[in-house]
This record gives structure tokens, sequence and C-alpha cells, in this order.
């Protein structure tokens, strides 16, 4: 009786075992509907032969993920409205905000987990349908949040791959030069023109990609994490900031935070840089209009005179980004562009802004998908 009783029990956990991993390859991909709608919401300048620079700020949702084609529907009907406006050019330099490669983490995915109500939930499925990639990720995390670690990194590979194959295809189709927003991707960097993984820390990085679809120099690392990503997110070590050559003139990168510290402007001003792209991602629904809580990093440059408190977010945003503090960016022109969305119970705030000649142009909406472009 005993070994009959054994024997079941090992067929009834065998047959559990099956019926688990055949559903964790099961990956049916649910019903689709997308707005593919923008509006220009700023155009500023007069169109010349010296190229623009074109921020869009996109509205996305977890579902806009599902598939690296639904993303790349999305993106190019945006780029396809700016093309039919007359934006896009061989000089045009396309800016996306921060975050929009991270996101990529939850391709490919089964439908629990887009529906999931709240991001935990969401994370949970990510584990529960990956979980030898899950456990292998959690077993070679190296931040102190190790969970959140193996999340970001489980799926690394794909990530970078995806990555490269949407905004590189992208840029080649509409034939710009293209600022890929950001992704976090472990120790990433550019080799023999692919974008690679290494096996170190997490950061937050951004590629550029040019005409021809190929990467642009090195990915920008952020340099200062904010305190909410401090436990998962290596942080670049200063004075690594890179201008890159582009048809529209020098540009430089800095992603979120690393807008708001005076010594980023006085390296690229070293550098030449004539662009500036900030791709930016502030989380929380009503954030823009509360309180700023200060900077979120180790330390208050000592330039800054501004206090927590004394502001709104957006308005230390537009008192701290590109010219709005000393010493006054030499470039041009710059952008900083947000995403916009909602990622299950988390909102997004953040209203993109064109910056020239010392003037701030904001976009005065708060919802939905938005084209902001500069003449240079």
């Amino acid at each position: 009786m005993r070994k009959f009783l054994y024997l079941l029990f090992s067929l009834a956990f065998i047959a559990t075992l099956l019926t688990y991993a055949m559903w964790t390859v099961d990956r049916p991909a649910g019903h689709y509907l997308s707005d593919l709608r923008i509006h220009l919401a700023v155009d500023q300048g007069t169109p010349a032969d010296r190229g623009n620079l074109l921020g869009i700020q996109p509205e996305l949702f977890p579902t806009d993920y599902q598939t690296p084609a639904r993303l790349h529907r999305k993106l190019a009907a945006y780029l396809q409205t700016a093309r039919d406006q007359g934006l896009l050019n061989d000089r045009t330099v396309v800016v996306l905000p921060e975050h929009i490669g991270t996101w990529l983490m939850v391709s490919g995915e089964k439908d629990e987990l887009y529906q999931a109500a709240t991001l935990k939930e969401a994370m949970n499925w990510l584990a529960i349908s990956n979980p030898l990639a899950f456990l292998r990720a959690l077993a070679g995390a190296q931040a102190n949040n190790r969970l959140n670690d193996a999340y970001l990194r489980m799926k690394a590979e794909a990530m970078a791959q995806d990555y490269q194959s949407l905004f590189g295809g992208l840029a080649k189709e509409f034939s710009v030069t293209l600022v890929a927003g950001s992704i976090v991707l472990p120790e990433p960097s550019v080799s023999k023109g692919e974008l690679k993984i290494g096996g170190g820390a997490l950061y937050n990085s951004s590629v550029v990609f040019g005409r021809d679809g190929r990467p642009i120099g090195q990915p920008q690392r952020q340099q200062h994490t904010v305190f909410e990503q401090r436990d998962v997110l290596g942080a670049a070590p200063s004075g690594t900031l890179a201008v890159i050559d582009t048809p529209a003139g020098r540009l430089g990168i800095l992603i979120g935070t690393d807008s708001w510290y005076p010594i980023h402007y006085r390296q690229l001003n070293e550098q030449g840089a004539q662009l500036i792209a900030v791709p930016a991602f502030v989380m929380g629904r009503d954030t823009w209009g509360k309180p700023w809580r200060g900077y979120k990093g180790l330390s208050t440059p000592s330039e800054v005179g501004l206090k927590p408190g004394e502001v709104s977010e957006g308005q230390a945003w537009h008192r701290l980004t590109l010219t709005g503090q000393l010493p006054v960016s030499q470039a041009k022109g710059g952008v900083s562009v947000f995403l916009r969305g909602q990622f299950w119970d988390n909102g997004s705030a953040g209203q993109s802004f064109i910056s020239h000649d010392g003037e701030h142009f904001p976009d005065g909406e708060a919802h939905g998908a938005r084209l902001l472009n500069l003449w240079l």
C-alpha cells in the first residue's frame, strides 16, 4: 500500500510539473487596442537646413509592450505623424523618454501579467512564468534589493536585442538620428555595432542610433540615481559624459536627474556640446504639481540655492534643467522628454519642454502623446 501511494504521489507530482512547464511556455496574445494619435504641442523656430530637435512624449501602457511589434507600431505611428507634418529630415534628432526601453522586460509574457492590478502582482507573474530564468537571475543578483535586481536582470539579453532591433530599426526606417530614451541593463556596451550586456551591476543607460540603424558611440550611463533606485541601479563614475556627433550638431545626453547638476553642463561645454537631450521620467500621477522634494541623490550641488518645498516638482525641473542654473549651458538647444502612461498602479507625471536661448517652451497639457519640435 505504501509503495502504491508513493507511486501515485510521484505520478501526480510529475503531472503537476509537466502541466506547469506547459503553462509557462504558453504565450497567447490578448486583444489589443491602442491610441496612435499624437499632437504637435510645441513648434519653436523657423525651418532651415540645420535640422531640428524633436522630442516625442509617448503615452504607453503594459499591453503596448506585449510584443516589440506592438511597440513599434505605436512609435512608428508617432514618427509617421511627424513626417506628415514636415518635421523629419536627414538632420533630425529624435529624443525618446527615460525607461522606454526598460519596460521591454515584460515583453512576450502571459495575459495574466498585463491584466494584473498592481506592479507587484505583475512582477510575481513575471517570476512565476519564467521560473528558471528568474532563479538564475536571483542567484546572480548584485544589488542590495536582490529581488528587483533579478526582475530587471532575468531577461536582459533579450531586452538588449529587442531594444537595438526596435529603436535601431525605427531610426533606419525614418532616416533620423534617434536618442532611444533609456533602458536598464547589466554593464551595457557596444561591440562591433551590437549592444551587449555584461555580468556586473545594472545601469540606466541611453543609446543613440544613427540613420543607418547602428549605435553611435557607447551607451551613456546615468551618474546620479535617485534614492528609490539606489538599492538596485549602479551609478556611472563622474566625468563619463560623452558628446556624440550628429548631423544636427554635437549632442550631449543627461538621463533624468543628471540634468540637475551644473557640473555636467560644464563638462558638456568643454566638449563643445551644441544640443542636449534629457530623457526623463517622474513617477506618480500628480507629482508634477506637488512640492519638490529636493535632490534625490547623495548631495546637493553647492551652486544650487533651491530648497525642498520652495517650488513644485515641475518648477524645479524648469529651474534646474538645461539653461536654468549657472553655469548656463552653451548648447543652442535642448529638449526634456517625459514618459507618460499608466503602468499598473504606477501613474506618471512630467510635462515635456524645449529649451532655447535661455528660455523654456513647455507643453501645457498633462495627458496624451505629444510632439515638441525645435528648429535649429
